[in-house]
């Protein structure tokens, strides 16, 4: 390719991205029925703080502020803090380590997931998790799409002592279709 045809090529190819943003707010969702969001940040140590059947929980970002789009919580427990095996019907989860080992069993998959490791919960398989080794693990748990903390909420609010799991088992997020 010669110089003025480069030249001719790159000017029409710098035009049309150039004309991109024009068109980048369209969107193929009725912006109407969306809720305009206002940016967060959210420090370190704030949040809600939830104890979920023994797992300390802390909502840094709930369904009210991602438009329902997903939540996105801190979890810090101590070694054999434990949550048994269940299934979410609407809801996919992203455990993502920080700190600590955590011990995770995803469908017949099990594995232990250390700083920096994350292990991807898809709704409808089967899962659970455990704090293991010597010092407290450190997750951020994404769920999508929001509103599995309203749940998480409930069981928070559950009386003192051993957790009736039948009843548990029962409880679905409030956003669910099931509901």
């Amino acid at each position: 390719m010669n110089r003025n045809a480069f030249l001719k090529r790159s000017a029409l190819s710098a035009a049309a991205l150039a004309s991109m943003p024009a068109f980048a707010h369209f969107s193929t969702k009725n912006e109407k029925d969306e809720k305009i969001l206002d940016p967060k940040i959210v420090r370190k140590g704030e949040g809600k703080k939830v104890n979920v059947i023994g797992d300390q929980q802390t909502f840094k970002l709930t369904s009210e502020d991602t438009n329902g789009l997903f939540t996105l919580i801190e979890e810090v427990n101590p070694p054999g803090t434990m949550i048994p095996p269940h299934v979410h019907t609407n809801e996919d989860e992203i455990f993502k380590v920080l700190e600590g080992e955590l011990e995770v069993t995803v469908g017949e998959q099990t594995t232990i997931l250390k700083a920096g490791d994350l292990a991807f919960a898809p709704k409808n398989v089967p899962h659970s998790w455990k704090v293991v080794g010597d010092q407290d693990c450190k997750t951020i748990l994404s769920v999508f799409p929001a509103g599995l903390e309203l749940m998480f909420e409930e069981l928070g609010n559950l009386p003192p002592g051993p957790p009736d799991f039948p009843k548990v088992a029962d409880m679905e997020s409030p956003l669910s279709p099931n509901n």
